[in-house]
Order: C-alpha cells, then structure tokens, then sequence
C-alpha cells in the first residue's frame, strides 16, 4: 500500500430515518473514487448507534471492483470504535499510515446535524462538508428560515412549533398567517420523511403528530405554487454554483417515494428557465450558502413562483444525495464536473479548510 494514499472513511447508515437513503448513497461513492489515489474504509452506522467495519464491502472492492457491489451497503460487521476509525497517524508511525480524511453521508439527525461533525473536530481529522455551526443551521428549518430571512434573501412564509406548544390554537394561527394549503414538516430531517401536505384545519393535528414523532420542533410552510428548482454549490472560497436544474414530481409533491423508490419524477438539466433567471438562481444559491454558514458543498432548492414572488429559497441541504438518480452529482456534471473529480475536489477541500485552522489553533496557543 503507497503511503501516499489518502485513508478515506465513508460513513454510511445511522441512527436516523434516512438510514436507508444514506446506504443506498455510499455505494455511489464507494464505486467513484480512485484506488489509486484513496485507501478505501467504509464504516457503518447502525440504526441502534453502532459503528460497524464493512469489511464485506472492502473486500468487494478490492476483489471485484465497484460493479460488484450491491445496490445498498448494509451496515453490519466487527464492531470499530469511533477513536479507532479517526485516529490520526500516530508519531510513532508517522510514515505507515495514510492521512485520514472524513466522508459523512450520513443525511438527517445524527451526521448532518453538526454532531459527526464535532466529533470529527474533536479528534482532530479534515472531514468533507459543512462545519458544526453551518451543518446545524442548516439542517433545522425553523432557523435556516429565520437566518437566511435575517440575511433579506427571499423565503415562504412559515411557523415553527415545539411539540409542548402545539394546542387547538395551531390551527387558528395557521389559516390567519399561511392559510391552506399548507406543509408540515419536522424541522430536522430531510428526504422529505415525515413531511405531509394539509388542505384544511381538520388535517392538521394528524400531520403535526407524526411530523411530531421524528422531531420535537415541527415548521409549518405556506404551500407555494411555484416550480423546483436546485442548484449546487461547491467550494469555499469563492463557492462556485452549478447550472440549475428542475424537479418535476409525478406526484403531489416530491416525496421520499419519488426520490428514492424510482418514482416518474422528471429531473431537468439544466433547468429551462427565462433569460436572466440562471444567474438569479446561482447569486442566490451562492448568498444562501454563505448565510447559513455552509462550506465544501450543499444543495440549495428554490421554489420558482411564476408571475408572483420569483424566486424563494426553501432549504439548504449541506450532504445532499449521491445515489444515482440524485441532483447534486448531476448538477455539477453538466457542470463539467464528473462524479469522479467531484469526490477529489471535496476532499481536497477538507483537507484544505482542516490546514488553513491548525495553523489558527497553533497561532493562539503560542
């Protein structure tokens, strides 16, 4: 093994409701990058919180190459602690083992919430994406609105509740402020798990129960009759954003069912859009990014209200998908960025961002 090989930890899984969604997404990855260039280490996250070395998955790769492997990674195998999987070189053998760098693609709680992201932070290891405050911004609703608002960027109208908050009044404050129909979702998942559309008061107190039972904060959304539009945005200084592109959904909204189970949903790249209306989508896609304070990557998805407001921001997503079908890669392939040289510009990314602090860190000890 060249000791010149960056170690490359794939974190797949997780504790959240997006477990799946986060399996099927590693073995993209895992079938992207050079072995050349990257030692390859996929670990996995149980349900239940355990991390897990997914040696089956290794030793795929290594005898079979990439085509070999299954749809989605499972995540099971010899328990690996987290100190083991981050542990940097040791002085001892400084020169045996390879820089490690972090790939989390672990969407939802417990991954793209900020916590691997500290954990990460903690142990001293560059990690691609989002830092701690950007990943937790971002990932609640309820104060990315508020933020990328405070920031005059255009978004929908929206409430946020806590659960011990939520009464018979809800329903009042919602058709005064949002009026119907509305959407409700947790505040901090994504994938749209939990996320239901509500035509009148009588369908409220469903929704928010089981918005209710993945989240403790829940947001309420005016429903906005406008187009989807997403565009990506990739690096830090300056971020650059891709071409936009279109979602179609064939059914009510676009639902995990049309994200992830081979839905019809029609995804155009780039987006046809009026003359001018390209480089809107990418200053605004640029400008929400910097509000919540991502870095390295997200996807920033609009809403497009014809002959009305325009453009409205409506989420930052800072570990979009990476499964085939999925918008970001795409995004930046027409772009001209292939899937390949996407995954070594983020890590070259997080290596960069992981230098440019240490040298921080040393400065204010000395």
């Amino acid at each position: 093994m060249s000791p010149t090989r960056t170690r490359l930890v794939v974190l797949f899984g997780g504790r959240s409701a997006e477990h799946e969604v986060s399996c099927t997404t590693a073995v993209s990855v895992l079938a992207a990058v050079d072995p050349a260039r990257y030692e390859v280490v996929p670990v996995g996250i149980t349900p239940g919180g355990r991390w897990v070395l997914a040696d089956e998955a290794q030793r795929t790769l290594a005898e079979s190459g990439p085509a070999a492997l299954p749809p989605a990674l499972e995540a099971r195998g010899p328990d690996v602690g987290p100190c083991e999987v981050l542990a940097p070189p040791s002085g001892s053998g400084a020169g045996s083992r390879s820089p490690t760098v972090v790939f989390p693609l672990l969407h939802g709680p417990f991954g793209e919430d900020g916590t691997v992201q500290g954990l990460c932070e903690l142990a001293d290891v560059p990690y691609v994406g989002s830092g701690v405050l950007g990943s937790a911004a971002c990932m609640d609703k309820g104060v990315a609105k508020r933020l990328l608002a405070d920031a005059g960027l255009p978004v929908a109208r929206w409430l946020s509740f806590r659960e011990w908050d939520v009464d018979a009044a809800v329903a009042t404050a919602v058709e005064a402020q949002l009026g119907w129909p509305v959407f409700v979702k947790p505040a901090g998942l994504g994938s749209s798990v939990g996320v239901a559309r509500v035509a009148d008061a009588a369908g409220l107190g469903p929704a928010m129960d089981a918005a209710l039972s993945f989240d403790e904060w829940i947001v309420v959304e005016e429903a906005v009759p406008g187009r989807e539009i997403e565009c990506g945005v990739l690096g830090d200084n300056p971020p650059e954003a891709s071409v936009p592109g279109e979602v179609r959904p064939s059914r009510e909204f676009y639902d995990y069912e049309d994200k992830y189970l081979g839905g019809q949903a029609e995804l155009m790249v780039p987006a046809p859009l009026p003359d001018g209306l390209t480089a809107e989508v990418q200053r605004l896609a640029v400008a929400a990014f910097g509000a919540l304070r991502a870095e390295g990557m997200a996807r920033v998805d609009f809403f497009y209200e014809e002959g009305g407001r325009g453009l409205l921001v409506n989420e930052v997503n800072t570990i979009p998908g990476f499964t085939p079908i999925s918008m970001y890669p795409r995004l930046w392939e027409a772009s001209g960025v292939p899937y390949s040289e996407l995954v070594d510009r983020l890590v070259t990314l997080a290596v960069e961002r992981h230098a440019r602090r240490a040298g921080r860190v040393g400065r204010s000890r000395a």
